[in-house]
This record gives structure tokens, sequence and C-alpha cells, in this order.
């Protein structure tokens, strides 16, 4: 199970503790937010993408954010890509729903955290599972997950 990676994950970091499980869905933004509390803009998502070279890419980005092709396109210098569903465990160890930087394996995935989480005190991303989240601060999730670096390939809405 997914949300045993990421618990051994968290674990490892000494987080585990921060992670909430539910008895309804946190599969989305929305679904997220009324689960924990918070708005959805709260809600991390985390975005899967594949690169031409095979790799993948993470972004980590607050839930009202969407991804602005032109800008992930002039950062990672091709166009975005998401993974199939059939990919997404294979790159992350977590099925759609519950997918999170905690305990992916993968050499040639990269984590980054995007700018749009900046504006929180708290973000909560999923821990592996269609039914839990953890809070963190947007900097203690740039620690834990291993992010690269902040980029900003996001756009908010209007």
């Amino acid at each position: 199970m997914s949300i045993e990676i990421a618990r051994a994950y968290l674990e490892s970091k000494g987080y585990a503790d921060r992670i909430m499980e539910f008895d309804v869905s946190s599969a989305t933004v929305e679904l997220a937010a009324k689960a924990v509390g918070t708005e959805p803009a709260r809600i991390c998502k985390t975005l899967s993408f594949k690169l031409k070279d095979g790799s993948g890419v993470l972004v980590q980005v607050a839930g009202d954010a969407k991804v602005d092709n032109k800008k992930y396109k002039d950062y990672f210098g091709e166009k975005a890509k998401m993974l199939s569903p059939e990919e997404v465990p294979e790159y992350t160890n977590h099925e759609i729903g519950g997918v999170c930087a905690f305990g992916v394996t993968r050499d040639d995935v990269r984590i980054y955290c995007d700018e749009s989480m900046k504006r929180f005190d708290m973000v909560y991303p999923a821990c592996g599972s269609s039914n839990s989240a953890a809070g963190f601060t947007p900097d203690e999730l740039f620690e834990i997950s291993g992010a690269l670096e902040w980029i900003d390939v996001s756009k908010l809405p209007e």
C-alpha cells in the first residue's frame, strides 16, 4: 500500500505524526479541503510529468493553481506531458488520488515545489492514499520532499 510507503518515508524524516487519515475520500482538491477543513488553495497537488528522455518530474503546486504551459516549457525546455494513469504508480509509488513526493524511489524522477504555495503558512499534500493528507509549512514540504528548487510554472485563477 502506498500510504505505508509514504508513512515509512515520513517516519524516516521524523514527520509521521503529521499524517491524517480520513473516513472520507480526499482524492480531489475539493474533497481533500473538506476532509482537512481548509480552503482548496491550501491543498498541495503533486502533478506528475514525463520528459522526452523518459525521466519524470513531480511539481508540488497549490490547489488553486494550474500549470502555465509557457512557463513550464521555458523552464524544462519542452512541452508539459502528464504521466498516463498507468505510469503514475510506476514513477511515484502512489496511485492517482494519493500522489505525493514521499517515498519516490526512482532515481530519474526530480521533485520541485512551485512558488504558488509560498503564500500560505500551511499546505496539505496527500500521503499516498485517496483518504490521507499531512500539514507542512511550504519550507518544511520543500525540505521533506527532497525538492531540488522552488520554481514558477503555474498560474493562479484571475
